[in-house]
């Protein structure tokens, strides 16, 4: 037999007391999440007959992810990142603010602080063998006119599917630049193909994806923020075309729009032409979009915690 207990008053009471709501000090916002937090997790505890044992392995779990910092990865992989964005999209369509490049998720791994170029950059420190890659294109407002001074803040991972600072065998700030456009609104960088990844076979993340009969993969990627003065702050990310998981993306990032088509060119002479020694390199080629900022705080990204902030 179920046994519930939390429409009692004794317990609605005793849960007002947990979370401050009988003192006057402290955060009210925070009180009222916490309570919230607390009654929504006690009707799960008593409409799904967790037990203790279930119970105690959940707060194993969150140890050890909390101690392998993956919490941002798991996040993503459970959807929850994603529907920030279709919330997001749906709250500017009430507003009637459409139109410009998607928003997509940021992810766990943006360093702050990357070196500033005008116009083009080297972003590669040369040590990586991967395919060197051309990418470029323009930032233009919502009638197609170039936005100069933007600023295209750029970060990928290597050809081994991982990212500089996490990764303690790159240079600092290895595969990372900002680039502020040039009079046309373009950005131009040289850089590496970066690979996929997967979440660590070993980690928290992918330790819950087996119970889901679910993979932890991403498909090759390319990471932006765009910000420029009266603009809305765009937070994206590319995913190259012709990766196998393009449409299987376990962090659920994948939007139309979003796609990074990739061209191979062959010959001396055109690699020489893009900065780049031997003869065959990737070209990408993507625009971006960005909306009028409605209100001077819409041209700032979010202020969620990021490293070196």
């Amino acid at each position: 037999m179920s046994i519930k207990l939390s429409h009692t008053e004794s317990v609605q009471n005793f849960f007002k007391e947990v979370s401050g709501l009988t003192n006057d000090q402290g955060s009210p916002r925070m009180k009222a999440l916490i309570n919230r937090i607390l009654h929504d997790s006690i009707r799960i505890i008593e409409d799904m007959e967790v037990t203790t044992e279930e119970f105690w392995t959940v707060v194993d779990y969150l140890n050890r992810m909390g101690a392998r910092s993956e919490a941002g990865l798991l996040v993503a992989g459970l959807g929850l990142e994603h529907y920030l964005d279709l919330l997001l999209d749906a709250k500017d369509e009430a507003a009637g603010l459409t139109g410009g490049t998607p928003r997509t998720i940021e992810g766990p791994l943006y360093v702050a602080g990357a070196p500033m170029t005008e116009g083009e950059a080297r972003m590669d420190d040369g040590t990586d063998p991967g395919t060197p890659m051309y990418l470029h294109g323009r930032v233009v407002d919502s009638h197609g006119k170039p936005v100069a001074g933007a600023i295209v803040d750029v970060w990928h991972a290597n050809t081994k599917g991982t990212y500089s600072y996490f990764d303690s065998s790159q240079s600092d700030y290895n595969l990372r630049r900002r680039i502020v456009t040039d009079a046309d609104g373009r950005y131009r960088a040289r850089s590496i193909v970066p690979s996929g990844y997967g979440c660590p076979p070993e980690g928290t993340t992918q330790e819950l994806l087996n119970q889901l009969g679910r993979h932890g993969n991403r498909p090759a990627h390319i990471h932006f923020f765009i910000s420029a003065p009266g603009y809305r702050h765009l937070t994206t990310q590319i995913n190259l075309a012709g990766d196998e998981y393009l449409w299987d993306d376990f962090a659920y990032a994948t939007r139309e729009g979003l796609i990074g088509d990739v061209t191979f060119v062959e010959g001396e002479a055109a690699a020489r032409d893009r900065g780049f020694q031997g003869n065959r390199f990737a070209e990408v080629n993507f625009d971006f979009q960005l909306q009028s900022a409605p209100v001077p705080d819409a041209e700032q990204r979010n202020a969620r915690p990021r490293a070196l902030q």
